[in-house]
């Protein structure tokens, strides 16, 4: 309505989507850089999980969407994110986010809830490792304050 809508967001409209979506634009426009990336691995997953229940429900266009939204966030969020010159890490994950992308439009051409399962087994360690190098407090939060 006010502005481009994001190119993550989910084109179908749920009951209440209209309240997550200014909290995910909020969390959005505030985060850090770390955060912003964990908002996409959420995104990742989320849409994962709703083309799932659209395949089971043989709902054709959710699953549609949803797995077309995962690929993009893969491709045009975590992947383009990546800093290829920095080190061996980043182009593995560059590989396995174009592995990702390729199991995900084999389980939307063939409704493959397998392939869709795999993808999500492939990504939660790399979510749960981005999500714990959040958690854990930098040298200069870990060094106690001297008294004056």
């Amino acid at each position: 309505m006010y502005g481009n809508p994001s190119p993550f967001s989910p084109r179908v409209q749920r009951p209440g989507s209209a309240y997550g979506r200014v909290g995910v634009e909020t969390d959005v426009l505030s985060a850090s850089p770390h955060r912003l990336v964990a908002l996409l691995f959420d995104g990742v997953m989320e849409s994962m999980n709703l083309a799932i229940a659209a395949i089971q429900a043989d709902n054709t266009a959710v699953k549609n969407n949803a797995l077309c939204r995962s690929v993009r966030i893969l491709d045009e969020g975590l992947k383009a994110a990546l800093n290829l010159d920095s080190s061996q890490l980043a182009r593995d994950l560059r590989d396995l986010y174009a592995y990702v992308c390729m199991r995900l439009t084999h389980a939307n051409l063939h409704s493959d809830v397998a392939a869709i399962e795999e993808c999500k087994r492939l990504l939660a360690p790399v979510r749960d490792a981005w999500a714990t190098i959040g958690q854990t407090p930098s040298a200069a939060d870990a060094a106690p304050a001297r008294a004056a």
